[in-house]
């Protein structure tokens, strides 16, 4: 008995560890820092690492809520002396980690540990509770679970076994095949998991649903692209045609594109724009597509100064969703109006209107839009438009963090993948939660705060639009009216309040004293 306790000692705290380190790996958030007057990108600070890791153990059974930071920051050391992290010059081996802003970053390898061959476990399958196939899943957990101490102190001193337990799978250790199918929806999976918790939404039923994620989309937009991750389509008939793609270019880098075999007439540079624009707006879709039409609107709410990152974290994985050619097209369309709006040589392109303006209005509509016609598609499209405008280059960058996220889970499946007595332990999609427990009150207030806060904000803009004459104010905000009845009046509760916006003035202004004219008589005599 007390050999078998301590084989499923150091089983179980390998199993804990896999376990703590892949789900660190694919939820720690990344993004860029700034150190010593250097950027460093997909990494993250000591303290931002404890407080994110701190909570996932503190919402875990096994560990439970008495988890101190001290003993989280423990942890990360060990992660930092097996190499599950390292510092961003690539150093690791130590413990050296305080819960300060020092930087970090994930290696390329994976952490994940060996377990103990199979003979060992099918002899102490009765010590091992039948849940732990997935420690980190929930709400279902082992009735017969250890003291927290004693967990945490195995975590910290297992590197102690590690090489003796590795030596004994050598021989024994079965890999299973990872199918196609169970790749796609590891993806699937992670990629949801990744904008839930971007998003910070209880649910995404209301924005997306499983179904609408295909994978091979989001295999093809991250593994088939140009040095300047531009994607790169295998058909070329599903591309933009030679010509657009020929003005494009001479309106992208104009005036250095406009050699001597192009025409140089006067308002040739307006003729090459309006030959762009009337191609995409010609598109049987917009670039957004349909389908995808509820998840883009729901991320204008993050349209916010304090929220830009995360902002751009959403419309990254978002706008892996889309086929690879409407990706293809967006990502080309953003790059050449950035360049256009931000070109001091690029001549006027209307008279009346602004270069920026122009290239908002124009392509707003080819990019975001209902299938059913709203009045409100135009505003709604005219903002996300401008945010990606102004942050393709990030937008559009491949993140490399889902990419690691996998392969860790693939690793992770095909080391851990075993047969119990005919029951096979598998694990694609980790079901634990970044959120805290709420009522369904709670959820049913949250979502509508959530998706209405957006539509609100477009409110008040048309309110405080001073281009707008009251005319064209007072026909905005009837289709306002029309369209969300609710909100307008929770803007508007009575009709006075209404009345101080649209306060008419009389258009000719009454004398204040009313004289009468002298009568002047001719001093002509006859």
């Amino acid at each position: 008995m007390e050999s078998q306790m301590v084989t499923a000692g150091p089983y179980r705290a390998t199993r804990l560890w896999n376990e703590v380190t892949k789900y660190f790996r694919a939820g720690m958030p990344l993004r860029k820092h700034r150190q010593r007057f250097r950027k460093h990108g997909n990494c993250f600070s000591a303290v931002e690492a404890v407080d994110w890791l701190h909570e996932l153990l503190r919402n875990n059974r096994n560990f439970g809520p008495e988890v101190t930071r001290q003993q989280t920051v423990q942890l990360l050391r060990k992660f930092l002396k097996n190499h599950v992290i390292e510092d961003i010059k690539g150093r690791w081996g130590s413990e050296n980690l305080d819960d300060n802003n020092n930087l970090f970053r994930f290696p390329s390898t994976s952490p994940v540990k060996t377990l103990q061959r199979r003979s060992l476990l099918k002899e102490n399958t009765e010590n091992i509770p039948k849940e732990e196939g997935s420690l980190f899943k929930l709400p279902h957990f082992s009735r017969r679970t250890p003291k927290k101490h004693e967990l945490l102190h195995t975590l910290e001193n297992i590197e102690n076994t590690k090489s003796e337990i590795m030596e004994e799978d050598k021989e024994n250790l079965h890999r299973k095949k990872i199918s196609q199918e169970e790749i796609e929806e590891i993806w699937r999976n992670i990629l949801l998991i990744h904008l839930q918790t971007i998003l910070g939404l209880p649910s995404l039923e209301e924005v997306l649903h499983s179904a609408q994620v295909i994978p091979q989309y989001v295999m093809y937009n991250m593994t088939n692209t140009s040095k300047h991750g531009v994607v790169v389509l295998q058909n070329k008939s599903e591309d933009l045609p030679h010509w657009v793609l020929s003005a494009m270019k001479c309106l992208a880098y104009w005036p250095r594109s406009n050699d001597m075999s192009q025409p140089a007439y006067i308002g040739f540079e307006r003729d090459v724009f309006r030959t762009v624009a009337d191609y995409f707006l010609n598109l049987p879709e917009p670039l957004l597509t349909f389908e995808y039409y509820e998840l883009f609107v729901n991320i204008l709410d993050l349209l916010r100064p304090h929220l830009e990152r995360v902002a751009v974290e959403a419309l990254q994985i978002c706008c892996l969703l889309l086929p690879p050619p409407n990706r293809r097209k967006l990502q080309l369309l953003m790059r050449m109006i950035s360049r256009i709006s931000q070109n001091v040589d690029m001549p006027r392109l209307h008279d009346a209107v602004g270069t920026r303006s122009l290239m908002i209005q124009t392509f707003s509509r080819c990019v975001l839009c209902c299938a059913e016609e709203v009045d409100l598609d135009e505003l709604l499209a005219t903002r996300l438009v401008s945010f990606l405008m102004d942050h393709q280059q990030d937008i559009f960058k491949v993140p490399t963090y889902l990419q690691v996220a996998v392969q860790d889970h693939i690793e992770s499946l095909k080391t851990a993948q075993f047969q119990y007595s005919g029951e096979e332990i598998s694990a694609i999609l980790p079901t634990y939660s970044y959120c805290k427990r709420i009522t369904p009150q709670e959820f049913d207030e949250q979502k509508v705060s959530t998706s209405q806060a957006a539509v609100a904000e477009l409110l008040e803009n048309i309110i405080r639009d001073k281009s707008l004459s009251l005319k064209d104010k007072k026909k905005k905000l009837k289709r306002f009216q029309k369209e969300y009845p609710l909100i307008y009046q929770n803007r508007f509760p009575t009709t006075e309040s209404e009345a101080i916006l649209f306060e008419n003035k009389p258009t000719i202004k009454q004398p204040m004293l009313s004289l009468k004219k002298p009568k002047f008589r001719s001093v002509r005599y006859y």
